[in-house]
């Protein structure tokens, strides 16, 4: 099994190609909007994909399958451009990636390319049929990041060390974007509300997903007004959020994978998301013949697929008892069904 990683410029100069995908080799494309290295959503796609196709040559009587994955870089007004590329040399039986801003880029071309298909993690899109997607709910994702902060935002200096006495936490978010400012943020402060209603939320924005001199001025800036947890979803521009957050003494709530190690005593929560077997067994499945394009399908909580963390040592260190106790409430309310909140 080959795994590659192929740069953009060598796609650019394929694109003028039609080398055409041959009964010799099932290729799959791996198309990550940004870089995996220090990115582990990315990188769980991609590891994914790999586990997968791993499993899938074991049977060396199928047609062998094989794996390129290709990095798009942080600019995401290059994404657009690179993805066209990938799609023109007509090689891959498949590209898989995942973010919710993928399906726009590529149902047009669904149109300029109709034997190539999608299957996008992270995403919905309905009724194309080149795309699957499989989206997470991100409300309920969100939902839980808020509760915890305003567990925390409200708690005495003797729960937690660094809070303060005002009810304030912070969103710093990379961009705006659809799936941002109507499912992240809104189920973030409902979350936040849903312990106390007088908490306010200062919401943010980098402008890009990879300047992290941005990311802790912005910080720095919430935790002068008073916030004293702030959740970051800006790429590498939380690095920065990180270092403020370790400079000036504030919590972090972090989202889509286990965070607490990267900043020990500061990270208080981590909602994540199962990555990395979604891939897996997406891409099992279109090996097997069996992906239903044209179909959209939502995960969360009930399923497995999202969780937020309670069994790390760093968690349970680090975040008082009775919040913990708290937490765990609400993910029962949601795991048992009596406390829905629908992804749309």
């Amino acid at each position: 099994m080959k795994f590659i990683y192929i740069a953009v410029a060598v796609l650019l100069v394929l694109s003028g190609c039609s080398q055409k995908q041959t009964s010799q080799t099932k290729k799959i494309a791996v198309f990550i909007p940004g870089v995996a290295s220090g990115n582990a959503v990315y990188q769980m796609l991609a590891d994914g994909v790999k586990a997968a196709v791993d499993e899938y040559n074991k049977d060396t009587n199928k047609i062998a399958a094989e794996v390129t994955v290709i990095e798009a870089g942080t600019n995401q007004a290059e994404w657009a451009g690179k993805l066209t590329a990938v799609a023109a040399t007509g090689e891959y039986a498949v590209i898989i990636s995942s973010n919710p801003s993928l399906p726009d880029i590529a149902k047009p071309l669904t149109k300029q390319f109709p034997q190539q298909k999608f299957i996008l993690l992270d995403a919905y899109c309905e009724g194309n049929h080149n795309i699957a997607t499989i989206r997470y709910n991100q409300r309920e994702q969100a939902y839980l990041t808020g509760y915890m902060a305003g567990l925390v935002t409200t708690a005495t200096s003797k729960q937690m060390p660094f809070a303060n006495q005002e009810k304030k936490a912070g969103l710093i978010a990379a961009q705006e974007y659809p799936v941002m400012n109507n499912i992240i943020l809104p189920a973030f402060t409902e979350g936040i509300r849903a312990v106390d209603p007088e908490i306010t939320v200062d919401f943010r924005i980098v402008g890009n997903w990879y300047d992290a001199t941005k990311g802790a001025e912005l910080a720095r800036a919430m935790y002068q007004n008073g916030v004293d947890v702030i959740l970051p979803i800006a790429g590498g521009a939380s690095q920065g959020i990180i270092a403020a957050a370790e400079e000036l003494h504030f919590y972090i709530t972090w989202f889509d994978d286990n965070g607490f190690k990267k900043a020990p005593g500061y990270i208080i929560s981590s909602t994540a998301m199962a990555q990395k077997r979604m891939a897996r067994e997406a891409t099992a499945q279109f090996l097997a013949g069996a992906t239903v394009f044209g179909s959209a399908k939502t995960v969360g909580i009930q399923d497995g697929y999202i969780e937020f963390i309670t069994d790390d040592p760093l968690y349970t260190s680090s975040v008082d008892e009775q919040i913990q106790e708290s937490m765990q409430k609400v993910i029962d309310q949601i795991t048992a069904g009596d406390l829905q909140l629908p992804s749309s």
